[in-house]
C-alpha cells in the first residue's frame, strides 16, 4: 500500500491506495505535526487490520511535512511539494486535467494545472481560520460542525446587501442577487443562524472571486474546489450561484477534503 498524508494547520488527513483501490480516509486533529502524522498512520493500521510492513511508502505534504524525518514508525517517507499535491489531487478526483485547483484549508491556495504542469497562482489568508475566528468572536461558537448546522438554517436577507437592494434595475452584467456588500445590511433582527450563514458566505465568496481572477488570467473555465470547507453543507449552493454569476464551472469533487493527501499519494517519489 501507498499512503498520502497532508499535515495542515488544524487537521491532518491520510488516505491509502492498495494498487488502484482507495483505502480508508482518516482525519485527525493537528496538535503536533509529528504526533498527528504518527497518530494517523497508527490509526490507519489499526482500523485497516494491516501491519506496517504492508505499507510500501508514505508520501507526505502540507505545512508540517518538513518536520517529518526519513521514516515514520519505520515506514519510508517521501516529501511532496504542497502545490503539486493540491493540483494532482484536485484534478484526479474531478477527472479534469486542466483548470484551477483551489485548496480551502486554514488559508487558501490556488494552483493552475495543465496536465502534469502545476503552478502556484496565488492565495489568500481568508479560509477556514477566518470562519473559525469570526464565528468565535461574533457567535461564541468554535465547533465547526455546530456552525455548519446553524448556517443551513440561515437566511442572508437580513445580513448581506445585494445589487437588488441598491438598484431598481439590474446593473449591466450583474444579477440583482449578486452580493454588493457582505454584512452590509446587518439588521438587528438577524438571527445567529443568519450570521453563521453570512460568515460562510463571506469566506466562500471571497475565495470564489479570487479564483475567478485566476481562471480569467489563465484562460480556464473549470475551478475545482478542495479542502475541508468544500464539504460544508452550504458550499454547494454558494458555489453554484457563483458559477451562474461568473459563467464559470465551480466543481466540488467527492472526497474533496482529502484531495491534497490523494495528490501526495499519487505523486512521484521525489522531494519537490
Amino acid at each position: 500500500m501507498i499512503l498520502g498524508i497532508d499535515i495542515g494547520g488544524t487537521t491532518t488527513k491520510l488516505i491509502g491506495y492498495n494498487g488502484t483501490e482507495m483505502v480508508r480516509p482518516i482525519t485527525v486533529k493537528t496538535n503536533d505535526h509529528i504526533a498527528s502524522a504518527a497518530g494517523a498512520l497508527g490509526k490507519f493500521v489499526d482500523e485497516e487490520g494491516c501491519s506496517l510492513s504492508d505499507i510500501q511508502r508514505v508520501s507526505i505534504t502540507g505545512v508540517g511535512a518538513g518536520r517529518i524525518a526519513e521514516k515514520l514508525l519505520g515506514v519510508p517517507v517521501f516529501q511532496v511539494g504542497e502545490f503539486q499535491a493540491i493540483g494532482r489531487g484536485g484534478t484526479f478526483l474531478s477527472g479534469i486535467s486542466k483548470g484551477i485547483v483551489v485548496s480551502m484549508g486554514t488559508g487558501t491556495a490556488i494552483v493552475e494545472v495543465d496536465g502534469e504542469s502545476m503552478k502556484h497562482w496565488g492565495g489568500t489568508g481568508v479560509g477556514g481560520g477566518t470562519i473559525f475566528g469570526l464565528s468565535k468572536h461574533i457567535l461564541g461558537v468554535t465547533d465547526m460542525e455546530i456552525l455548519n448546522r446553524k448556517s443551513v438554517q440561515g437566511n442572508l436577507d437580513l445580513v448581506d446587501l445585494t445589487v437588488g437592494d441598491i438598484s431598481s434595475a439590474e446593473a449591466v452584467g450583474l444579477s440583482n442577487k449578486v452580493t454588493a456588500s457582505n454584512f452590509g445590511k446587518s439588521s438587528d433582527d438577524a438571527s445567529p443562524d443568519d450570521l453563521a450563514l453570512a460568515i460562510m458566505n463571506l469566506v466562500f465568496q471571497t475565495i470564489g472571486v479570487l479564483s475567478k481572477g485566476a481562471a480569467l488570467a489563465t484562460g480556464n473555465t473549470d475551478i475545482i474546489m478542495t479542502g475541508r470547507l468544500a464539504r460544508m453543507d452550504v458550499a454547494d449552493k454558494i458555489f453554484a450561484d457563483l458559477s451562474e454569476w461568473f459563467d464559470l464551472n465551480f466543481i466540488i469533487p467527492e472526497l474533496s477534503e482529502y484531495a491534497t493527501a490523494v495528490g501526495a499519494a499519487l505523486s512521484p517519489c521525489l522531494s519537490i
